[in-house]
């Protein structure tokens, strides 16, 4: 049992008295003296205050019946990256976006880790990541992208019990402005699909490499499709005359028919029984980047500045949008899970709410 007395200085009236440690009315420092458990204890408590006094002696007390909190393990950094990539394999997260987790752990984290003399997970604290933030050179989207991952990772390891909290759930994300809808205007479409026409036909493909970039731009253009799903675009996705978006949650699938210039491009690649754009072998992040390239190279050829192939889909949804097509149309055709989103990026061009509200002025007049 632990008691508590005071200490008496040497200028205390109670220090010279028959029994000291009974009189407990000063500012004299308080100590505690006893058993606990089966350890003698004699030690300062660190306060003058009576009560706060035996509030730490019922603290100790208790403590010492409590069962010893277990010692969290101490991983390394690269282990800890380790069992979070295969936690991510395992949940089969695509190639596309291992490989940007692999990149940011790999070769951002750890080289800032080795840098700041860090080698287990427990030592990143709230400043280090901070600073480990700061040092990115990306555009606010790409920060705030690159946050998402980090997050992700030090929550794996809070979740795992390597880490006692998640430092990163403190980091404010970078603020993002919404860069306008740039859709491609009718010249700049025409001098596109006039390029086409001027593309090299070296390579591979040979005079081929024409068709399968007119073909492609084409599909872009009349699908709204984004270019990783173009590339990996399968046969069987297209049935009379139609393209297969996606499944529905419900189980039933998005179509949407496509011009007959279109499928009659596609018809016209037979290099592959399975896809129309890509060999089926190696990596598709790599296909894709050739594709992305490919593109560039056309757009530097049709004179089209801040040309890429995103502006293909934003020509899509605004061409629908301009025509009157429900903004809850468009966005099940571009495959949006809510509404919300097509109206974040396409707002300014809902001709339908814009006539609506033309039409409600002109009653009141």
């Amino acid at each position: 049992m632990l008691k508590p007395y005071r200490r008496h200085e040497k200028n205390c009236p109670h220090r010279k008295k028959k029994n000291p440690r009974a009189h407990t009315n000063c500012f004299c420092s308080i100590w505690v003296q006893g058993y606990l458990g089966n350890e003698y204890l004699k030690n300062r408590l660190d306060t003058r205050d009576w009560q706060a006094a035996q509030y730490k002696i019922r603290e100790l007390e208790a403590a010492a019946f409590l069962p010893a909190p277990e010692e969290r393990p101490k991983l390394a950094i690269d282990e800890a990256i380790k069992r979070f990539v295969n936690d991510a394999m395992a949940r089969n997260i695509t190639d596309a976006t291992l490989y940007k987790y692999k990149m940011l752990l790999d070769r951002q984290l750890v080289p800032f880790a080795e840098e700041k003399g860090f080698t287990l997970i427990s030592q990143f604290d709230l400043e280090a990541l901070r600073e480990f933030r700061a040092a990115w050179k990306d555009s606010p989207i790409s920060a705030g992208k690159k946050l998402e991952r980090l997050r992700a990772f030090f929550r794996f390891c809070h979740d795992s019990g390597y880490i006692a909290e998640n430092p990163v759930v403190k980091i404010k994300p970078p603020k993002i402005t919404n860069a306008p809808t740039l859709p491609f205007t009718e010249a700049e479409m025409e001098k596109i699909i006039w390029a086409c026409d001027l593309f090299s036909t070296g390579g591979r493909y040979r005079a081929l490499n024409r068709t399968r970039v007119r073909a492609m731009v084409l599909l872009l253009r009349f699908s709204g499709i984004r270019i990783g799903d173009a590339v990996t675009l399968t046969r069987d996705k297209i049935k009379d005359g139609k393209l297969m978006l996606y499944t529905a949650k419900t189980g039933t699938p998005v179509w949407l028919p496509l011009k007959e210039e279109v499928i009659e491009e596609l018809g016209k690649l037979d290099t592959h029984p399975k896809y129309f754009f890509w060999s089926g072998e190696g990596k598709l992040t790599s296909a894709v980047g050739v594709w992305e390239r490919t593109m560039k190279r056309l757009f530097e050829i049709a004179g089209v500045n801040d040309g890429h192939c995103h502006r293909f889909r934003d020509t899509f949804a605004v061409s629908l949008l301009e025509k009157g097509v429900a903004i809850e149309d468009v966005a099940i055709l571009l495959g949006h899970s809510s509404p919300a989103i097509t109206n974040k990026h396409y707002n300014p061009w809902v001709q339908v709410r814009q006539l609506r509200l033309e039409d409600h002025v002109r009653r009141i007049w």
